[in-house]
């Protein structure tokens, strides 16, 4: 059975490319970056052209990169440094759609004595602008707003938010872990005090990341300990998963324009699910999207049924964020859209990559009315 997977918005595999740029770090130039002889230059080297590599992805200078774990912790070592660092402002502002790790980090500010204003989508998944401007106050401290979501792949008018959060003096955060790769990103641009990455998510190695500063800004380091990364983040560098994110940002930049091609995959596959199967509910149709997310409502069955009859056949898809699968009540991020209840709960998200093809698209769409008519 061929494998057809389209749940990139998980993970991605790791890039054959990146894979053969990684191997010599853990065999024969195996030093510690911060050792003071020529072993642990070759390591010192291969950290900073990787700063560059990524610096040049995110839109930033490479001193404003910190590498880290990933996107969780990335979030953690950013709203952690907040509180710790503007004691004065106790109070956040995000979205009712943001993911499991930042909904997690908004209960731990309030369980701190912090207060929390979560901001809505409209039924399309768009951010409120006006109920963002609403909410920030002059004691907010951190507005933090993803820039794509990893359910709909609905995409968020980020620039916008962050002169709305600027007005204020409000720092801005973007969450960009699902753009990253799909998308043009530009922290400047955007005007983000902070951004947050994860590897994986753009075939890079698992475990690694990157938490953007700006300059000026100041946070406590979230992992305390040596020197490394100018002091914010203390322990020695992983320096083979540093060398594959950096060769994955080089690629992920490179090969950002294949995503028109994933674009036209993923509107050619709706378009025809939509014709074949009746009752069927394109979650964020009308906003502008990821160009590789598609996620399908089918009204009269579960979505967690759906996918398991797919995976019988080999074919890899969600019912949702893979850190909430498991959970039977519709997500957070459709009750925020107002989804009514017969299509939220048979939902299911389809997430193409580059390396997804035409013919793997019409094997899954051959499929699916004859699955979902049986399940029905």
């Amino acid at each position: 059975m061929d494998l057809i997977y389209l749940d990139h918005n998980a993970t991605t595999a790791l890039d054959p490319e990146v894979f053969e740029a990684m191997r010599p770090w853990f065999t024969e130039r195996f030093g510690n970056a911060s050792a003071a002889y020529a072993l642990g230059h070759l390591s010192d080297g291969a950290v900073v052209a990787a700063r560059e590599q990524v610096a040049a992805l995110v839109g930033c200078t490479p001193a404003e990169v910190v590498f880290t774990s990933g996107g969780t912790e990335s979030l953690n070592h950013a709203f952690r440094g907040v509180w710790e660092g503007f004691p004065a402002k106790r109070h956040l502002v995000t979205t009712a759609v943001e993911h499991p790790a930042v909904r997690a980090l908004v209960q731990w500010w309030k369980g701190q004595g912090g207060e929390a204003t979560d901001v809505g989508v409209d039924e399309s998944g768009q951010l409120d602008l006006g109920a963002l401007e609403a909410a920030v106050r002059s004691d907010t401290a951190l507005v933090a707003v993803m820039a794509a979501n990893n359910e709909s792949g609905v995409l968020f008018p980020v620039a916008e938010a962050a002169r709305i959060a600027k007005a204020k003096g409000a720092l801005f955060l973007v969450d960009a872990t699902q753009a990253m790769g799909k998308i043009p990103v530009d922290a400047a641009a955007w005007g983000a005090d902070l951004l947050c990455l994860s590897g994986h998510k753009f075939h890079g190695p698992k475990g690694t990341g990157l938490l953007m500063i700006r300059r000026g800004v100041r946070l406590k380091p979230l992992m305390l300990g040596g020197s490394q990364e100018r002091g914010r983040r203390g322990g020695t560098e992983n320096v083979p998963g540093i060398v594959g994110l950096g060769k994955a940002a080089e690629l992920a930049q490179a090969r950002l324009p294949e995503m028109e091609r994933v674009r036209g995959l993923r509107d050619a596959f709706e378009a025809r699910l939509l014709r074949e199967i009746p009752e069927v509910l394109i979650h964020g149709a009308s906003a502008d999207r990821l160009p590789n997310t598609s996620l399908l409502g089918f009204a009269g069955l579960e979505g967690e049924a759906l996918q398991l009859r797919l995976a019988e056949q080999g074919i890899c898809v969600s019912t949702g964020s893979a850190c909430s699968t498991g959970m039977r009540e519709p997500s957070h991020v459709l009750r925020a859209m107002r989804v009514p209840d017969a299509y939220a709960r048979g939902t299911v998200r389809f997430s193409l990559g580059r390396g997804t093809t035409s013919l793997q698209l019409q094997e899954v769409a051959d499929l699916l009315p004859g699955v979902v008519a049986t399940l029905r």
